[in-house]
């Protein structure tokens, strides 16, 4: 079998060290669609070097964007990468990410769940410098044709959408070119670039990463209810549940709760086609 459970669990983690500075906080966040106006104080926060805070989604992309799919290589892991598909992401910070650092990440496989007709993969990253613990990843990676070794299903993440109106919705643009930017920040698949190649993989042209609307929805859920803090943030999850092309607009509907806000995002032009489900902002 292409997976070994036991052996990917017991694999030991990898250790890989990484270094950020301001370039690569502004790259990040200008591929987040940050700057519109250029010149608007609340997004200098996000593009200015001397007003910059740290979008938590950052710790997807730090070292280049090993945190998504850091541990695919690890022992007991052997699959066919065409039928990987990334199906959610959480992030957990433990503090607010610096502007510049440098950090110890590691990658383990944390998990693997039987699905019935797939597998999934929970790989986990976890990053820390000097002064402890900065933040944790998990990716959940389905495998398609995997499942069905009897192993345990794993846990429901699934969120119920309150019948009630939300309580603010924003939508967000997606330039024509935000995904030649965002890839700039280390996911380099030519499926969110090359035409021909998109549509070998069933799509008439390329789409966004799933990470880019990750990380927009979550400036959108800071700018709209934080107050633009993004020190506030302490996790964030989400479930891949559609896809959205670049030119696009992002619908996104927000509940507030008691330290968390609810969120769907779903693509404004095509009947509001999901995007992303199962999602959830936890703040202080």
């Amino acid at each position: 079998m292409p997976i070994d459970v036991s052996a990917a669990l017991a694999a030991e983690p990898r250790r890989a060290e990484i270094g950020w500075d301001h370039k690569d906080v502004q790259l990040y966040h200008l591929g987040l669609g940050a700057g519109t106006p250029a010149t608007d104080p609340d997004e200098l926060r996000y593009t200015l070097e001397s007003r910059l805070q740290v979008l938590p989604g950052f710790a997807t992309v730090a070292g280049a964007g090993t945190a998504a799919f850091g541990g695919m290589g690890a022992a007991g892991i052997d699959v066919d990468l065409a039928a990987v598909l990334h199906g959610g992401q959480t992030v957990r910070v433990h503090r607010p990410i610096p502007v510049t650092g440098r950090a110890v990440q590691t990658s383990k496989v944390a998990a693997v769940y039987d699905k019935g007709k797939a597998a999934v993969i929970v790989l986990r990253t976890e990053a820390s410098d000097d002064d402890g613990p900065l933040w944790t990843n998990d990716a959940e990676i389905f495998v398609r044709g995997e499942g069905g070794f009897g192993g345990e299903r794993g846990p429901s993440d699934r969120l119920t959408v309150p019948e009630r109106a939300p309580d603010r919705t924003v939508e967000r643009p997606i330039r024509e070119d935000q995904a030649l930017l965002y890839r700039l920040s280390g996911d380099w698949n030519p499926l969110h670039a090359d035409p021909a190649f998109a549509k070998l993989a069933g799509f008439d042209r390329p789409i966004l990463h799933g990470l880019c609307t990750y990380g927009m929805t979550l400036k959108a859920v800071t700018d709209t209810l934080l107050e633009g803090d993004v020190s506030r943030i302490t996790a964030y999850r989400t479930r891949f549940a559609g896809v959205v092309f670049p030119g696009e607009t992002l619908r996104i509907r927000m509940w507030t709760g008691d330290g968390r806000v609810q969120v769907t995002v779903t693509a404004a032009e095509r009947d509001a086609a999901p995007v992303l489900a199962d999602t959830l902002v936890e703040h202080s």
